[in-house]
């Protein structure tokens, strides 16, 4: 079994992913995670992989990391409706990217006047168990968030 440890890619406080207002994601449809409520408004890369996905918007990525497992970042709620405003991507798909290399610039202020909420989901779909959880306030690419058995 290999440990990898996710860092968080924002910076802010850790909610239960349960507490999420999407069901698909507080019913963990979409994968298992935690959840961060942002304080900063830079998206960093949580784990060293391939940014197999970034969204035309920049409103949610994703990793493919060795062990078929996969990390999916998605800023804020609903924030596809958006159409990439308040989003500014700092990264292109197909990059081999570092832990805490930037990803993504989003306006916080910007969301919040269009009404959405920025909690922003971090998960783990695919393979692998998380074996620990953070709690409390994280910074980007410096706090582990979870640990993903795999």
């Amino acid at each position: 079994m290999a440990r990898i440890q996710v860092m968080a890619p924002v910076d802010g406080t850790v909610v239960d992913l349960e507490t999420v207002p999407d069901e698909v994601f507080a019913q963990k449809l979409a994968g298992d995670g935690v959840a961060i409520e942002p304080s900063g408004s830079l998206a960093v890369a949580p784990v060293s992989g391939q940014l197999a996905v970034l969204f035309e918007g920049g409103h949610a990525f994703g990793l493919a990391l060795e062990n078929d497992a996969e990390i999916i970042v998605h800023l804020g709620i609903d924030t596809v409706t958006l159409n990439g405003q308040g989003f500014q991507k700092l990264a292109t798909q197909g990059d081999t990217v570092q832990a805490g290399q930037p990803i993504v610039q989003f306006d916080r202020a910007a969301i919040a006047q269009a009404d959405l909420s920025m909690v922003t989901p971090v998960l783990s779909s695919g393979v692998g168990e998380i074996v620990e959880r953070a709690s409390g306030t994280v910074r980007a690419g410096q706090d582990v968030l979870f640990v993903l058995e795999v």
